[in-house]
């Protein structure tokens, strides 16, 4: 199954069962930094295009029938030589197959088994279907994001998939892995996107705790409730990012705006008084367009930067000099391999492949010839056309 790349987690071999979201994130970072990660899809998709052409760049694919024992038989084949497998499905799906973390440890004890939900592998809701949305409702982190007379506002599906469960879930894999190589000793991760909710909410829950946070939204630091950290809306209708926490940061920001004697916005940290702070800072934000106040505080300290789209955040001169986002063959933007590694780069992460355009090859490696090839493929337990 080896496949040469470059990176710190070069010659580390991961298995990915086909999934959706927060899963194939978690195979897409690990591929970005190096491992030679092989996602198994469905045979009826064999030979169509990637629909997440980003998520799943950087490995290889193989179509094989998960619901045939020949299908597990060639997957359990592959994780004899693996160090990690991903899977996205409802707790028990796996073991119904035949590839629960039991019969794989059993034949692989070095095996990282690394599993990824929403509600994780036990409790009352393990078997309940849920999105993001539904994990950071839960977790509590949703109730705290939006205005504070409206609903709640949904943040992408950023706080729930990615960061609380595919980012989760490669720290816990790569772990892992580090444990299996000091003990000989794989094991399995339980990866939930509660959990991982949770564990972001760990500075809020700290404020709470000492009175410095209270219930309720845009009333507090980080919420949209003080008027040096939150976003003002400017004369085109675009909008400008406040982030001056630190008071030398606020009294740039004032003194560029011309507002360092105004008596109502002295008291940085008078609470009673954010409301009439953030209407009074939002009326001279209104007075000029987002690039006119972004000419104006370029250079200064004041913590103040213009709100972009995808577009304009993809083309921003900071942006562009680091690589943060990378141009495909075709001139598009994606996001590029983060974090940075000095000593062991990674190499540019190679295209989405055609679904199932790698399952002789891989296979071949695993000790599959040509006749048995063939014939699986006529059983339909692997896609691609009968030759």
């Amino acid at each position: 199954m080896s496949h040469e790349k470059a990176g710190p987690l070069a010659g580390v071999r991961v298995v990915e069962l086909g999934g959706i979201g927060p899963g194939p994130f978690c195979g897409m970072i690990l591929a970005d930094l190096g491992a030679d990660v092989v996602r198994v899809d469905r045979p009826a998709e064999h030979g169509g295009a990637s629909m997440h052409p980003i998520l799943h760049r950087g490995r290889r694919s193989i179509t094989v029938d998960l619901k045939r024992p020949a299908g597990v038989e060639l997957v359990l084949r592959l994780l004899d030589e693996a160090d990690a497998l991903i899977e996205g499905f409802r707790p028990g799906v796996t073991e119904r197959l035949g590839l629960g973390p039991d019969a794989c440890l059993a034949r692989n004890p070095r095996l990282v088994y690394g599993r990824m939900t929403g509600w994780g592998q036990d409790g009352p809701l393990a078997q309940t279907p849920g999105h993001d949305i539904n994990y950071i409702a839960l977790a509590g982190a949703l109730s705290a994001i939006g205005p504070r007379d409206g609903d709640p506002a949904v943040p992408l599906n950023l706080v729930g998939d990615m960061g609380g469960g595919g980012l989760l879930l490669a720290l816990g894999i790569t772990a892992a892995l580090l444990a299996a190589r000091q003990t000989g000793r794989g094991q399995v991760v339980d990866a939930a996107m509660t959990d991982g909710t949770a564990i972001q909410l760990a500075l809020i829950h700290g404020l709470l705790r000492t009175g410095l946070w209270q219930e309720g939204r845009e009333a507090n630091l980080f919420d949209g409730g003080a008027p040096f950290y939150r976003t003002y809306r400017t004369a085109d209708g675009g909008h400008l990012a406040v982030g001056c926490v630190e008071p030398q940061f606020y009294s740039a920001m004032l003194d560029v705006l011309g507002l360092a004697d105004d008596p109502l916005l002295t008291g940085q940290h008078d609470r009673a008084a954010w409301p009439d702070m953030c209407a009074r800072l939002g009326a001279v934000f209104a007075t000029r367009t987002r690039g006119e106040w972004t000419a104006v505080f370029d250079g200064t300290q004041a913590c103040v930067t213009p709100v972009l789209d995808f577009a304009e955040a993809a083309s921003h001169p900071h942006n562009a000099a680091r690589g943060t986002y990378r141009r495909t063959p075709d001139g598009l933007p994606e996001p590029g391999v983060a974090p940075r590694f000095l000593g062991t780069p990674p190499a540019e992460p190679r295209p989405a492949p055609e679904i199932g355009q790698d399952t002789d090859e891989v296979l071949r490696a695993s000790g599959v010839d040509a006749a048995q090839l063939t014939a699986l493929r006529a059983a339909g337990v692997i896609g691609g056309a009968v030759s």
